[in-house]
């Protein structure tokens, strides 16, 4: 990498010295069946011979995102196109920032070193993780990384309810209303947002890429979906469907962030549980209005 495009060493506000002058990132990917990628730093580099993740400096112009996806394909042959983002944490220096991109595998993934500064590319069991003899940083930030590691934000989305909150003349046309929607959702699941409202938890340098289920009803109940916006079609009324598609998410996986959108009175107190988070079609509204080009 040349110097100019992101490449050299600064000295932060805390103190240390850190490479990329635009921050820098790295992607912690998990694969299912055989654990998170780690890779083992050649002897040569900052803090050799230690593991951690496939990363480096971000260059001008591009997002965290798009440096931890370029650097793991730089680095361990990882194809972009496999890579689904759920989470982001960033840690801030002041002047200097680091940031973690928690992905999942679309696919089977088959990983090389096809990078001088990559020694060993192994997939590791998480609980084993600890064991190895980690780059400091990453020591140091793994055991919180851990704990959101399989964790998801899902977004259980009430359209009737947030449709109708804003009088645009939504009921001319409901399904077509429910699409404008479904296509902001979509644009949500997949870009960098930063909004309050996906902070979720109490670690508030977190943010959060959703899995979405939008639940549709009435005279919108044909609206179909699009990926990454999960549509379901309520048969019934959509509060029922609403309680249902949640109880079923909390089942899957106990340990998911879930949240589900709608200012129904009634439906709120059927869903309530520890477990849930509840949001405002008012709050989603300002946060897809934000992020939405």
């Amino acid at each position: 990498m040349l110097l100019g495009d992101g490449g050299g060493f600064v000295r932060c506000a805390c103190g240390n010295r850190h490479w990329g002058p635009h921050g820098a990132a790295g992607l912690l990917l998990s694969d299912p069946e055989r654990g998170v990628l780690l890779q083992r730093r050649a002897w040569w580099t900052h803090h050799g011979r230690t593991w951690a993740l496939p990363g480096g400096a971000v260059r001008r112009g591009e997002t965290p995102v798009e440096a931890a996806v370029r650097e793991a394909a730089e680095e361990a042959a990882v194809p972009p196109a496999a890579v689904a983002v759920t989470a982001v944490s960033t840690e801030e220096h002041g002047t200097w920032r680091y940031t973690t991109v928690l992905a999942t595998v679309r696919e089977p993934v088959r990983v090389r070193a096809v990078s001088r500064e990559s020694a060993e590319l192994r997939w590791v069991p998480p609980e084993r993780v600890a064991d190895l003899p980690l780059h400091p940083d990453f020591a140091a930030a793994w055991p919180r990384l851990r704990v959101q590691l399989e964790r998801r934000l899902v977004l259980v989305v009430d359209a009737a309810n947030v449709v109708g909150a804003r009088p645009d003349g939504w009921w001319r046309d409901p399904a077509a209303a429910a699409r404008r929607l479904r296509d902001q959702l979509a644009v949500l699941g997949v870009a960098e947002v930063s909004g309050t409202a996906l902070r979720v938890t109490a670690d508030g340098d977190w943010c959060w890429r959703p899995r979405v289920v939008m639940v549709v009803e009435g005279r919108a109940r044909g609206v179909e979906p699009r990926a990454p916006v999960e549509v379901v079609a309520a048969p019934r009324d959509g509060d029922s469907t609403i309680v249902e598609v949640t109880e079923r998410l909390r089942a899957e996986r106990p340990d998911d962030h879930v949240v589900v959108v709608t200012a129904d009175r009634g439906l709120r107190a059927r869903v309530a549980d520890p477990a849930t988070a509840l949001l405002g079609p008012g709050t989603l509204r300002t946060l897809l209005d934000t992020h939405t080009p």
